[in-house]
């Protein structure tokens, strides 16, 4: 008994006794657990944190419901009939093209090979008109012989020279088959002349005139029959078997009696020389079947106002 007793309090003495082993087995238990507790721990998180990096798998609800576009939104009448209309697109509007008209006008005579200009305004008069223009003048053609006949004619309207005494003006073309080229160059003494200066009765002699590759032979005069009076400029070229013979005129009124401006016959000429330096001679009808020669013979064209 005695020596039960001495190693009870001899285990006391060191604090080991039965007790104290039954302690440390109880703590070895509680540590053991909680180490397994955190290494379960540290097993599930390390789990969990891969299994979260690999990507989702897409189920085929989810790729189909993507693949299907979206249907357009439903508006309701309510709201298409508040919603403001849109302005029509305005149709281009196009232009009429203004077309100028042409401040002059070409003549063209195919049976004599006669072409000219002349101002729109004026007044042509062509076939039995012209020779009726023509005739009605006191020296109506200036050939040394007969067989003249008219071919056209371009008078001045009097609103061209408003509050004057303008009586007529034209520019006329007439062609004679029955002169030879020497005639053509020569002019009736017949007709009555003055001159310009001393009013002395006088023959005027012929000259020359080019007009572009024509040479023409001209003449002038001035006839009085009362208070009328009439400058006539008369030029003959030979062409085509025929001599042509164009005719500048300007003529005052009988009575001036209304106080109207005397007429500048010069001015009036310049506007019928505009006409005269158009003129082109080229074979006509008559003489191409009669097989003459044709040789185009022009002058500088230069536009009529």
């Amino acid at each position: 008994m005695n020596r039960i007793n001495l190693f009870r309090n001899a285990v006391r003495g060191n604090r080991v006794t039965l007790d104290s082993v039954t302690w440390g087995k109880r703590n070895f238990d509680k540590t053991g657990s909680t180490l397994v507790f955190a290494g379960l721990l540290i097993v599930c998180s390390i789990a969990v944190g891969c299994s979260s990096d690999k990507p989702k798998a897409v189920s085929s609800n989810q790729q189909t419901a993507a693949s299907q576009p979206i249907p357009p939104a439903i508006t309701s009448p309510a709201s298409t009939a508040t919603m403001p209309a849109m302005p029509a697109a305005a149709k281009p509007v196009h232009k009429k093209a203004v077309r100028k008209v042409a401040p002059t006008v070409t003549y063209d005579d195919k049976t004599s090979g006669v072409s000219f200009q002349y101002p729109r305004k004026y007044s042509l008069k062509t076939g039995e008109a012209a020779d009726k223009l023509v005739s009605s003048e006191p020296v109506p053609m200036d050939f040394v012989a007969p067989g003249g006949v008219a071919v056209a004619a371009v008078a001045v309207p009097e609103s061209a020279y408003p509050k004057s005494d303008l009586g007529l003006a034209f520019f006329d073309v007439s062609t004679n088959k029955a002169l030879t080229a020497k005639q053509c160059g020569e002019f009736s003494e017949a007709k009555p002349t003055t001159t310009y200066d001393a009013g002395a009765a006088a023959v005027p002699q012929p000259k020359k005139l080019m007009i572009g590759d024509m040479e023409l032979m001209s003449s002038e005069s001035l006839a009085s029959q009362g208070t009328r009076e009439e400058a006539a400029k008369y030029y003959h070229v030979f062409e085509n078997g025929a001599c042509y013979e164009f005719a500048l005129k300007v003529a005052t009124a009988t009575d001036n009696q209304g106080g109207a401006t005397h007429l500048d016959r010069e001015k009036v000429f310049e506007k019928l020389e505009k006409i005269l330096a158009t003129v082109k001679i080229k074979a006509g009808e008559e003489v191409t079947a009669s097989g003459a020669a044709a040789t185009p013979t022009a002058a500088a064209v230069t536009p009529a106002q």
